[in-house]
C-alpha cells in the first residue's frame, strides 16, 4: 500500500534525498529550492504536511487543491524555476491526515531557483551559486551522464511535428485540465519539459 511505503520513508527522517515541509495552509518560501536541489542531484521525495522532526501534522483539507495548483503553476514559472519542469503533486491519507508528496527524479540539467544554484547534501538545501568549483562539478556531472544534453546546433523547429505536440496537449489536458502546457506554444513546451537545452560554454542552444 502507497500510504504504507511512504510512512516508512518519512519514519526515516530527513536526508540527501528526503525532505518535510510543513506547509498546512500554503506552500513554504523554500519549497522551491528543495525541488532545485533534487532535480540537481539525485532527484528525492518532497512532503508536505510534515514538520522537521517528521511528525504528521497533515496539510489543510481545505488548503489541498490550492496548494497542488500553485506548486504546479509555479514551477512553470521560469522566474522561479528554470528550466521549467512539470512535477505531480499527489495527495495521501496517512494516519487521517492528508500530506502531499512529490517524487523529484533527478535532471538532466542544471536548475536554478530564483537565479540561484541550490545542490542537495545530508543538511539541506545548499546555495552554491557563487562557488564556481562546486557550480562546475554539477556541469560536468549532468553533462557526461546524460546523452540527451548533446547540442544539435543545426536542429530546427520546422524539423518537429507539429502533430505529436498536438498528441501531448490533448493528453495534458484530458490528464489535467488547466495545465500550462494547454496553450503553450511549441518552443515553450519543449523549454518546460527540459528538452530544449543551452550549452553555457559555447552559448548554442538545440
Amino acid at each position: 500500500m502507497k500510504s504504507e511505503k511512504l510512512k516508512k520513508i518519512i519514519s526515516g527522517g530527513e536526508g540527501i534525498t528526503v525532505e518535510f515541509k510543513e506547509s498546512r495552509k500554503k506552500l513554504n518560501k523554500d519549497v522551491y529550492e528543495s525541488v532545485c536541489s533534487f532535480l540537481n542531484r539525485y532527484g528525492g521525495h518532497l512532503f508536505l504536511g510534515v514538520k522537521d522532526n517528521g511528525e504528521i501534522v497533515g496539510v489543510d483539507k481545505d488548503s489541498v487543491e490550492q496548494i497542488k495548483k500553485d506548486f504546479v503553476t509555479s514551477l512553470n514559472n521560469p522566474m522561479i524555476l528554470s528550466p521549467t519542469v512539470y512535477l505531480g503533486i499527489e495527495d495521501v491519507e496517512i494516519d487521517g491526515k492528508v500530506i502531499l508528496h512529490v517524487n523529484v527524479t533527478e535532471s538532466s540539467q542544471v536548475h536554478r531557483c530564483k537565479g540561484k544554484i541550490f545542490d542537495r547534501n545530508e543538511d539541506g538545501d545548499l546555495n552554491v551559486t557563487d562557488n564556481t568549483t562546486l557550480v562546475s562539478g554539477l556541469y560536468v556531472r549532468k553533462q557526461s551522464s546524460y546523452t540527451e544534453n548533446m547540442i544539435f546546433p543545426y536542429a530546427d523547429m520546422d524539423q518537429l511535428e507539429d502533430e505529436l505536440f498536438e498528441r501531448v496537449r490533448k493528453i495534458v489536458k484530458y490528464m489535467r485540465p488547466g495545465h500550462p502546457w494547454v496553450t503553450m506554444d511549441n518552443i515553450n513546451i519543449l523549454k518546460s519539459a527540459g528538452m530544449y537545452l543551452k550549452d553555457q560554454n559555447t552559448e548554442m542552444s538545440s
